[in-house]
């Protein structure tokens, strides 16, 4: 089978010495896919063409065979890197493929849909800075007049946020009741990611339960961002602080929970620190510029507001988000 394509090698090579046209380097090029597919190497492909040019032409000055030596010892270094080249490619494309189908499992297990509550409306924005996204967003409504949001950032990214975001995501289902106050969800969360997920892996936590009737907001913090209140008749923001371990570090850590009644056009702000802590050529972007973003849309719906402040940010940063991107925000109407 070697001596065969050698032959044709030298046929062709003899061929476009003799003519040098178009078409007989079309015949090179379709017989270097062929060479490919024999898994010839390419220091035995210059062995070959130094082989022919010695039979087709007999003697030449030294000079020219050393060349052949000199390049034959460079292509089989070429052709080692090349095959690892290729391996790592492969695997590149291979993970990729799991990462696309990871992230459409994640997309779908973690899919929710926002609660109706009378005198209520609501706005929810998360987007992944990367394929796979570290922020988790859950509501939790049963048609009572409540409704529960618990607000997630996992210190990790990848696969191993994604299944530590399914275990919170299946402690959330256990609950499954919008009247579970937050100092109890968080506990509970607590002790399944302390058991479930690796030590290296922790997780903040904000949530809130809402009380339509009441007008009512109750709220837990797990060393999670603050969620942030504006005070229509005050026109000022007020930070919603509540004391509280990550989630993960002890099975016996305690969570605080806070009330706050709200009234018409108040707003409350919750988010992950994607928001938070962005980044532009002069540094990091002040809450400030958060807050005046909110304030000049504070007469717009809550989706408006949300959406506003993520393409203003995105415009700030030139569209490089270096972290997960979610924001919730409540507005009493």
């Amino acid at each position: 089978m070697v001596q065969e394509i050698e032959n044709q090698y030298k046929e062709i090579l003899n061929e476009y010495m003799k003519k040098q046209t178009e078409q007989n380097l079309y015949v090179g090029q379709n017989f270097s896919r062929q060479l490919i597919l024999e898994n010839i190497a390419p220091e035995d492909v210059i062995s070959m063409h130094k082989v022919a040019i010695q039979e087709l032409y007999g003697e030449l000055p030294d000079v020219v065979w050393h060349s052949f030596d000199f390049l034959i010892e460079m292509m089989i270094n070429y052709g080692l890197a090349l095959q690892e080249r290729q391996s790592l490619l492969k695997q590149q494309e291979e993970l990729k493929v799991e990462m696309d189908l990871a992230a459409n499992v994640q997309e779908t297990l973690l899919k929710t849909k926002l609660p109706l509550l009378e005198g209520l409306d609501i706005g929810l924005l998360s987007i992944p800075a990367r394929k796979m996204n570290g922020d988790y967003i859950y509501f939790v409504s049963d048609h009572d007049g409540y409704a529960g949001v618990a607000i997630a950032d996992v210190i990790g990214k990848g696969l191993p946020a994604a299944l530590c975001m399914s275990m919170i995501k299946f402690g959330m289902d256990s609950l499954n009741s919008s009247h579970a106050l937050p100092k109890d969800v968080l506990s509970v969360i607590n002790r399944i990611v302390e058991k479930s997920v690796d030590d290296s892996m922790f997780v903040s936590m904000f949530y809130s339960n809402y009380d339509s009737k009441q007008a009512r907001l109750t709220y837990g913090s797990a060393g999670h961002e603050p969620a942030i209140m504006y005070r229509s008749k005050d026109k000022e923001f007020v930070e919603l602080h509540a004391k509280g371990l990550l989630l993960g570090v002890s099975p016996a850590a305690v969570y605080e929970e806070h009330t706050v009644d709200l009234e018409k056009g108040d707003l409350v702000i919750m988010m992950t620190d994607g928001v938070t802590e962005g980044r532009n050529d002069e540094g990091f972007i002040e809450r400030e510029v958060i807050f005046e973003l909110v304030e000049q849309k504070k007469n717009e719906s809550a989706q408006t507001i949300v959406q506003y402040v993520y393409d203003e940010l995105e415009r700030m940063q030139n569209a490089q988000f270096q972290d997960d991107f979610t924001l919730v925000i409540y507005k009493k109407v």
